[in-house]
């Protein structure tokens, strides 16, 4: 199997290119503004040389003859023995010629006539020249137009191109590969703070939940990384912390009934007894093991919600009747209790009836455990345009304020409650977490507050649930 590059790989290797064609770029420009200096500087040369001319055969000397002009022109260029000069008439009649090298003369009419003088170079014995041709209108009698070439050679010039190309061709790769070492260090140093989060990552273990990543010695483009990598290890020892609180609350929970059962079985068997000693016995086993058994439906159903809990069924439910139903069944410990039931207000939702019931109805058992003697319970509900609010009251001792962060928890029970008679529903310490399940599963939230007396429950539930399903999720 193959491994991608590292970063440090790809980095480096973006350096080189970019570099490379950087200096790629940089030499081509700066090739063509060399070669454009020549051509300029070589124009300019050959320019002043054909107004010479012209003002030569526009006031020719004083014998206005051939031979004149040939010693005129060979005795003014005599001190620029780089430069060539070659003159004809317009139908093709050479006047003056050098030995070489051999002109283009066919090209030369052409050349001409352009409203600027156009350059043109050409091959002669393994130099190349440079030229420039004008038409000319001399001042000696009877002469036709002509047409005037001169020429240089330009082989320092090709000497001088032939050095510089091969020095860019040197340079440019060894100055990519210095760019890529410096690339390549500057990557090192730049990942040192993604080596350092790993080094702190690879610390993180069960027993060492604590390790964050430093975020403020970080680059700004990874301190979002860190700082969403330090929420992940804050959730991850929150959960860790509630599995482990979880487990040994689980251990203790299940060890009490099973603890009870034991001992019960082996006191049963330690002599023989009578038929009415045993049913007591058995029924006492029977509680237990119910105890257990609801333990257990109740963890499954947890799990469940732990894993996405959907909605067997969604109807439309008035929830004042259903309040009023839950009321009639926990009348009579209400008033055993000295507890006062009221509801107000209306509304109508869609949703499980069932798993709705079982929410609210564990709401009422945890506001009758938790009510003084005397007080009230009282169910509050109130319509919006989109939701429904159920606030759930009751009267007596508050809550702490750091049990708020915990009540929802599996297996937590405030300390007043460890101590009261169980209710209905057996005070396993479950409810609320089953409650608040089911209220996400609707796509509504709980939340709780406790003030001058009063501990409220409120909790909000969309008209529509924000999930339908055929069946509850495994």
């Amino acid at each position: 199997m193959t491994h991608p590059a590292s970063l440090t790989t790809r980095l480096t290797l973006l350096f080189i290119l970019v570099s490379s064609s950087v200096l790629l770029g940089l030499a081509w420009v700066l090739h063509a503004a060399v070669e454009r200096h020549f051509v300029e500087m070589d124009r300019g040369i050959l320019q002043s040389k054909v107004e010479v001319l012209e003002r030569l055969l526009k006031q020719p000397p004083q014998a206005q003859e051939l031979t004149a002009l040939q010693s005129a022109v060979v005795e003014m260029f005599r001190s620029d023995p780089e430069l060539r000069v070659f003159v004809q008439t317009a139908d093709g009649r050479v006047i003056l010629a050098p030995e070489e090298p051999d002109f283009p003369a066919d090209e030369l009419p052409q050349r001409a006539s352009g409203v600027r003088p156009g350059l043109f170079t050409w091959w002669y014995d393994g130099s190349r020249y440079r030229g420039l041709a004008d038409a000319i209108q001399p001042a000696l009698p009877g002469f036709e137009p002509l047409i005037v070439a001169v020429a240089i050679n330009i082989d320092h010039h090709e000497r001088f191109m032939e050095r510089y190309n091969r020095t860019l061709f040197i340079f440019i790769p060894f100055a990519a590969i210095l760019s890529g070492f410096l690339g390549w260090r500057a990557a090192r140093r730049g990942l040192v703070p993604l080596r350092l989060m790993q080094e702190r990552a690879a610390s993180v273990t069960a027993s060492q939940l604590n390790t964050r990543l430093p975020e403020g010695s970080v680059p700004h483009e990874l301190t979002g990384l860190a700082h969403e990598l330090n929420r992940m290890l804050d959730r991850l020892e929150e959960a860790f912390r509630r599995l482990s609180n979880f487990s040994s609350d689980l251990a203790h929970e299940m060890r009490t009934p099973v603890s009870n059962l034991l001992t019960q079985t082996q006191v049963a068997l330690s002599r023989s007894r009578s038929q009415r000693e045993y049913q007591e016995i058995l029924a006492s086993s029977a509680e237990e093991l119910d105890r257990l058994s609801r333990m257990i439906g109740d963890m499954l159903f947890l799990a469940k919600a732990d894993h996405g809990l959907s909605l067997p069924s969604v109807e439309e439910l008035r929830l004042h009747e259903e309040v009023a139903d839950l009321f009639e069944f926990y009348d009579a410990l209400a008033e055993e209790e000295g507890v006062s039931l009221s509801s107000a207000g209306r509304a109508v939702l869609r949703g499980n009836r069932l798993m709705l019931r079982r929410a609210f109805s564990n709401l009422l058992s945890n506001a009758l455990r938790h009510a003084d003697e005397g007080g009230y319970v009282a169910v509050k509900i109130t319509e919006q345009p989109s939701t429904v609010s159920v606030a759930v009251e009751n009267s007596g001792q508050p809550l702490a304020p750091e049990e708020f962060s915990r009540i929802f928890e599996r297996f937590y029970r405030a300390e007043g409650a460890r101590t009261r008679p169980q209710g209905a529903t057996g005070g396993l310490g479950l409810g609320l977490a089953i409650t608040r399940a089911i209220i996400r599963a609707h796509g509504g939230d709980i939340t709780a507050n406790s003030e001058e007396g009063v501990t409220c429950f409120l909790v909000t539930l969309p008209r529509e649930p924000s999930q339908h399903a055929g069946g509850e999720s495994a």
